[in-house]
This record gives C-alpha cells, structure tokens and sequence, in this order.
C-alpha cells in the first residue's frame, strides 16, 4: 500500500489463497477472517416467506410489491390491506423487489421493468407511496375528488427517469456521470467527466446532505427533483402527484 497526499492506492493484487501475497502486506500467518462486501443483499428476514421474491440479487428475498407499491404475496395478493381493501403496508427503497412482472413477458415488456437499487427511486417510490396513504384516508373519509377536480384514485408506479442517472467517483479529483439510462443494457451516455464532474458530485452530496438537515439551500434545490408539477418525460403521471 502507497500514500501520496490523502490518496491511497494499492500496488499488490489480492490473492487471498496465496501465503506469498499475506507475506507481502505483513501478514505472514494471514487472517482470522475475511469480510467480502460486494454487490447487494436482502435483509427482509422479518418479513412473511409469502411476501419475499425466489430470486433477484443476491439469491432473491426482497419483499415483494404491486403497482400501487403495496406489500404483495407471491401469488399476486394484497398481504395487508383494510375493510375497503386498500392497501395498508408499502415497500420502498432498497428492501423491494426493484419491478412488478408480467408473467408471460421478457422484462423489457414488465408493468414495472427492473430498477437500479440507488437514492433516486428509493424516494420517488416513498412519493408514491405517501401519496396513496393519503389518499386513502380521503377516500375513507368520503372524499371522491381532489379540491381543483379530478377523480382521487391511487398512484401507479412507474420506471423514474431519474434512475437512469448516475454520478460514480472516481477519486477526490476525477468522477463521471451517465444520464439517460433505463433498463437495457448498454444505455445511457456519459456526459460529464474528470474535474467538472467530480465537483458536480460534490454539490450533489453536499446539497442532498443539507436536504435531509431541513436545510433551507438543499430543501430548494431538491424538493421539485420529486415533486415535478409536470412531467414531460418518463413514464410517470403528466401532473405530478
């Protein structure tokens, strides 16, 4: 291992099966144990069998959910719902399933394809969702139209546009940034990279951090990134939610 400033770089390959390669970075008689932290895993094991997946990354157990974002057993079903049938538990974020399937169909033709497991649809589907419990107690309440009009129904989920955004760091001074990806393989571009985009990520971490503090600076930068009053892409409701 090497430092040069407050940048630390590896000049030795892992080799975890060779005695030559623990010998190296001074540890001779090697280690008690080994953490191997790649990829993702579900954590649901308080949720029912019924409502966790077979499959997905990592093995499967990822809870299970509807259009709606309602817990769903594998079978199709409501797991929770009231006396009027509307649902009254929701998965989002990473612990879901990430798509709704259409049996019979290749993912590319899924009610909901599959979605990256990063910030941006985590709390666009906690939009939803939010929506839909509070338009539940609406319609508990009696109410049949929203105060400007319109029929009070629940939100459908959608694959958000903004999944397909992606800003990766590529050191304290280097990074790129991919917009435009979906669901197939291959997409997207790469439109900013090197210095630009490492500052790019670092107004993105700092803003969203100053957001989740109800600061005033990150809660304008951020509160219409999901609460777009109109939507003239993606496969979300042409008037917001």
């Amino acid at each position: 291992m090497k430092k040069k400033g407050i940048a630390t770089y590896y000049a030795i390959k892992y080799a975890g099966n060779d005695p030559a390669f623990w010998a190296k970075i001074g540890l001779p008689n090697g280690v008690d144990k080994e953490y191997v932290c790649i990829g993702v895993k579900a954590s649901n094991y308080f949720m029912p069998k019924e409502t966790l997946s077979d499959k997905g990354p990592g093995g499967g157990g990822w809870i299970l959910m509807g259009m709606k974002l309602e817990v769903v057993t594998k079978d199709g079903k409501t797991w929770c719902a009231d006396s009027k049938g509307n649902p009254c538990v929701y998965a989002v974020g990473d612990c879901n399933f990430g798509c709704v399937e259409t049996p019979g169909q290749p993912p590319d033709l899924w009610a909901v394809p599959p979605i990256p497991k990063i910030s941006y649809p985590g709390e666009e589907e906690a939009i939803i969702a939010c929506a839909n419990i509070h338009r539940i107690e609406k319609l508990n309440a009696g109410q049949t139209q929203f105060f400007c009009g319109g029929e009070i129904k629940l939100a459908d989920m959608h694959w958000p546009w903004g999944a397909g955004m992606f800003a990766t760091s590529l050191g304290p001074q280097d990074a790129c940034f991919v917009a435009g990806a979906n669901w197939k393989k291959n997409s997207g571009l790469m439109c900013v990279w090197g210095g630009p985009c490492a500052v790019q990520k670092e107004i993105i971490e700092a803003s969203k951090t100053d957001e989740c503090a109800y600061g005033v600076v990150g809660r304008l930068i951020w509160h219409f990134v999901h609460h777009t009053p109109l939507h003239l892409w993606g496969k979300g409701p042409l008037f917001g939610f």
